[in-house]
């Protein structure tokens, strides 16, 4: 098959235009950039020539250009703060991929929810990056003057797992309170009555839905929660360590212990483990989020499988959904999309 060089094919030689995929292809600049940008309404053999012809010249679009070209930037921004390292990591690698297929990049900015000038900094990021849409994760995506914030700018943005206001954008989530529900209910049908909880961080919604279904679970079984096997934790290994020894330190000890997230199941275990109390044969814990550290202690931990990447990927397509309609169009707000977790039965727990 004879190369592009060979042809005589304009930018072959060196760096490939938009203008030599046009001349190859046989269609006019803007019929390029439109296939380039994935708009809508390009006959499917004409997106064929365009892209044959874009490989072959080994063309890549630039995206300064893209976006000095129209009214897009083709960049979205991801808010978060959150100390939890897999998720950030699981929400960035799902967001990445949908971005990829729509040829548009991330922006990560990890905010400080607690700084003075949290507000100040997202306007004055706003205002200097031109950003197609944003993804907020927990506690900002529950935060009032972040939200004002963002629509003050005229950006759209996507809630993953929000608690309050949940009519106010589109938003992406799974059923905490189900999840912690279903989770309680498998210790109980093990065998477990005396059931400890470690509550996640307060300013998490999650944190009050998880423990809604925990509690909802045990009183349909006509067990109350006893406050003294109530402990708050922050989602972190440090705080499951520290709760795990005040609840060990009781008089009497629950026979199963369910912690709001995988972190701080593994604190509870090696507070557990420090006093003699030995796993799952003196006592059950089950986490949530199924962090891949929940297979790497020993015994591997029964948990809740949050599907954060599957999340930050519904999130980011609702975003370039968005964007997909005519410049200057007013989308309607797009559904909300609810997504599935998973109860993963592992070594942690054994009937009581």
């Amino acid at each position: 098959m004879r190369t592009p060089r060979d042809r005589g094919v304009p930018g072959a030689g060196g760096t490939s235009t938009i203008n030599d995929v046009a001349r190859l292809a046989g269609v006019s600049i803007k019929t390029v950039s439109r296939v380039m940008n994935n708009e809508p309404n390009v006959r499917p053999e004409t997106r064929d020539k365009v892209q044959e012809a874009a490989t072959l010249l080994h063309y890549r679009p630039n995206l300064l250009a893209r976006s000095l070209a129209g009214a897009r930037s083709f960049l979205i921004g991801l808010f978060y703060d959150n100390p939890n390292a897999a998720y950030i990591t699981d929400m960035q690698r799902g967001v990445i991929t949908r971005a990829r297929e729509q040829g548009y990049h991330l922006l990560i900015e990890p905010q400080d929810s607690h700084a003075p000038d949290l507000v100040s900094k997202i306007s004055s990021l706003l205002a200097t990056i031109r950003l197609d849409g944003v993804i907020l994760t927990p506690p900002l995506c529950d935060m009032a003057v972040v939200l004002h914030a963002i629509e003050a700018a005229g950006v759209p943005y996507v809630r993953v797992s929000p608690f309050l206001n949940p009519g106010r954008s589109p938003c992406v989530r799974m059923d905490e309170t189900q999840a912690a529900y279903e989770m309680t209910r498998h210790l109980i049908a093990m065998g477990h009555k005396d059931i400890g909880f470690i509550r996640g961080h307060p300013e998490h919604g999650g944190s009050h839905q998880r423990y809604e279904g925990f509690v909802r679970a045990l009183r349909e079984s006509q067990i109350e929660p006893r406050p003294e096997w109530v402990k708050q934790g922050y989602f972190s290994y440090e705080s499951g360590v520290e709760a795990g020894r005040a609840l060990f330190a009781e008089k009497t000890r629950p026979t199963a212990v369910f912690s709001s997230n995988d972190y701080m199941a593994f604190g509870v275990m090696a507070s557990a483990q420090q006093v003699g109390i030995r796993i799952p044969e003196d006592v059950s814990i089950t986490g949530f989020d199924d962090v891949p550290g929940a297979m790497l202690v020993w015994p591997h931990v029964t948990t809740i499988r949050q599907p954060v990447e599957a999340l930050a990927y519904a999130a980011a397509d609702i975003l370039l959904t968005r964007q997909e309609g005519e410049e200057g169009e007013c989308a309607p707000q797009a559904p909300d999309r609810l997504l599935p977790f998973a109860l993963i039965e592992r070594q942690s727990v054994r009937k009581a």
